[in-house]
């Protein structure tokens, strides 16, 4: 045996006693439950206050633009202001004409947002009537009744959900877009702070709350319909039947998602196009002139669309990531008896949100905006922070509510095992972030490429775009099969639920970036129509130009 060999066996030996040694010292048995249950409902119950603070800190931002000049854009309309760099009479004509406009065009975008989802919902609440009865008359004839019921409730609380979710955004972003609009004419810092916190406030929101109710029903369901976590022989048959009906939970969620993502985002495409068509080909006005009233409904699209219709989507995949394993979790011999161990996919998405949690202070105090070349990468660092503090989580979450091994699938899975399954798919899903960012932010070729090729004509635009999006997909799928295969070899089917929840673990920093894109968008649309000077709607269309990637 070569002198390679022994060290590649003595190196193997000493990553299994590390592994050893971080063991659990409790024994499992012993963990208590109410552990699951304090980290489960208090780190929710603290994001849901997180978005009220930050809510409360938008709220308390005047409707009230101030015609002032900090400096950085002195260049521009100096031809109307003289007195560039200080404050200029809030009575004169101008300023109070677009302290008019905005109030009655944040109006009009409020109006349309919550017209157009009243009329959705009331569609999505016949089919979840509907769709809900089938479900309790199908599993209620073919299983038993309380399957039925249990099911049908958890589809029903899904949709609930998923429709507050995306309600709540809606409602922060048309609340926070004119605002942001009047604090990007003081600096551009202070107009990535406004977006950031009421896209802080959706991401928070709405993770928290899907937690939260998940929590709320897993512990209705243990102590009223089954005989789950019970010294009998039911035990065991009952924690799965419960699970399998909190399933459901997850089905309504997506049921949701399907109206909410796919009719806001036709409705904001159509509207987006519209407005093009209308205002740019058939007048020649800019983007956002507000003589085109279809301007108003493009920026509804935008609410209704990019941040309802999108919060929806994702609480739909992060209810049914979760849901899927703890079906699985509940098909363990080993796991199923024990509330503790049962808990760990719920455990992963709370330590995911206190992970988020910590990261957004490092945007809004450790490294705040400070101009314009700040803003792509503070929005980046979320990411990375975010992903990198979420790591030592997963493997400590795995230590304290895991046993050393337990079977599933025929097969004996470590708890470290189950660790790496979720780290693979959290590290997955930054490299997807980071490709995604790639293709589509103006700071790289690919995108100015895409521009470069309007200059021979639509066609060749067309032809090259659509090459750039084939070519943008063959990283995030390799990433995506390495975490299937990874999480397959160690855990099998409980491996690849896994690697989806590490995917989604680090979701409220996401949404929060998704919900910043939009609020910033429609700020720019907001400041052209308003007649504000035009320094806000460069500095606008810089902090939209980093959030739409």
């Amino acid at each position: 045996m070569s002198l390679a060999n022994l060290e590649d066996i003595f190196l193997m030996a000493d990553l299994k006693c590390v592994f050893v040694s971080l063991q659990p010292s409790m024994p499992f048995s012993d963990t208590p439950d109410y552990a699951v249950e304090v980290l489960g409902f208090i780190i929710p119950i603290g994001g849901l206050l997180f978005a009220l603070l930050y809510t409360l800190q938008t709220a308390a931002i005047p409707m009230k633009y101030q015609n002032r000049r900090k400096g950085e854009y002195q260049e521009i309309d100096d031809e109307k202001n003289p007195a560039l760099g200080g404050s200029i009479n809030e009575k004169d004509e101008e300023t109070q004409k677009i302290n008019e406009s905005l109030v009655r065009i944040s109006g009009l975008i409020s109006k349309g947002a919550n017209a157009f989802l009243f009329r959705e919902y009331m569609y999505m609440v016949g089919f979840m009537v509907i769709f809900g009865a089938i479900v309790l008359l199908v599993l209620g004839g073919i299983r038993n009744w309380t399957t039925g019921l249990g099911t049908a409730v958890a589809f029903w609380v899904g949709c609930i959900t998923s429709i507050l979710s995306g309600f709540i955004g809606m409602r922060i972003a048309v609340f926070a877009n004119s605002r942001t609009a009047i604090k990007s004419n003081e600096s551009i810092g202070a107009g990535f702070n406004t977006a950031f916190k009421a896209g802080s406030v959706m991401g928070f929101a709405l993770v928290s709350l899907a937690i939260l109710v998940l929590m709320i029903l897993i512990e209705v369901y243990r102590k009223l319909f089954f005989s789950a976590y019970e010294d009998n022989s039911d035990s065991e048959s009952g924690t799965i039947t419960m699970y399998e009906c909190i399933a459901g939970y997850g089905l309504g969620g997506s049921s949701i998602a399907m109206f909410g993502r796919v009719g806001g985002g036709i409705y904001t495409k159509a509207a987006d196009v519209g407005a093009d068509l209308a205002g740019k080909v058939g007048q020649g006005w800019d983007e956002d002139d507000p003589r085109n009233p279809a301007v108003i409904a493009d920026n509804v699209g935008d609410n209704v669309g990019d941040i309802a219709g999108m919060g929806a989507d994702l609480f739909g995949s992060f209810a049914e990531a979760t849901c899927a394993a703890l079906v699985l979790c509940a098909q363990s011999p080993d796991l199923a008896p024990h509330f503790t161990s049962m808990g760990f996919p719920i455990l992963i998405a709370v330590g995911g949100l206190f992970a988020c949690f910590l990261t957004s202070f490092v945007a809004t105090h450790i490294a705040p905006v400070a101009s314009e070349d700040d803003v792509e990468p503070v929005l980046k660092m979320q990411l990375l922070v975010s992903t990198v503090l979420a790591t030592p989580i997963v493997f400590g979450i795995a230590a304290g509510f895991l046993p050393y091994s337990f079977d599933i699938s025929g097969k004996t899975v470590f708890w470290y095992e189950a660790a790496i399954c979720v780290t693979v798919g959290l590290w997955a899903g930054l490299i997807i972030g980071f490709i995604t960012e790639y293709y589509t932010s103006f700071s790289y070729s690919p995108t100015r490429k895409v521009a470069e090729s309007c200059e021979t004509g639509a066609a060749t635009n067309i032809i090259y775009g659509l090459a750039l999006g084939y070519k943008s997909a063959i990283i995030p799928i390799i990433c995506l099969s390495i975490t299937i295969f990874v999480g397959y070899t160690l855990a099998r089917m409980f491996g690849i639920a896994c690697g989806a929840l590490g995917i989604l673990m680090t979701l409220a920093t996401g949404l929060t970036i998704d919900g910043y894109g939009p609020i910033t968008d429609n700020a720019g649309g907001i400041a052209e129509m308003t007649g504000m000077p035009k320094h806000v709607r460069k500095r606008t269309d810089k902090l939209d130009a980093a959030g739409r990637r």
